[in-house]
């Protein structure tokens, strides 16, 4: 198992799950259309914290200017989907 494998499942145990956000932005030389970017990373719901500093970043070094942001989430790993294994039988 690589590294960002077992980075991204130890996030979903830790209470990650995937977040999409569909942001609308609109660029200084056009302010009449509106543009989309899709973001998705694993963050925490509800407050998202790796989201809202996506958003930071966005504001201070990107100059479309944010219009909306539609979230979706979604936890793949739940404590009752996560159990321990009780035994293993192996087959010749």
């Amino acid at each position: 198992m690589s590294g960002c494998a077992r980075s991204d499942f130890q996030k979903q145990i830790d209470g990650f799950g995937l977040t999409t956000a569909e942001i609308l932005y609109r660029m200084p030389d056009h302010p009449g259309l509106l543009q989309s970017y899709v973001w998705q990373d694993y963050d925490r719901c509800p407050e998202y914290p790796v989201l809202r500093g996506f958003l930071d970043w966005w504001r201070r070094e990107i100059e479309g200017v944010l219009h909306s942001v539609r979230v979706g989430h979604k936890a793949l790993i739940g404590p009752a989907d996560f159990k321990p294994v009780r035994a293993e039988f192996r087959l010749n």
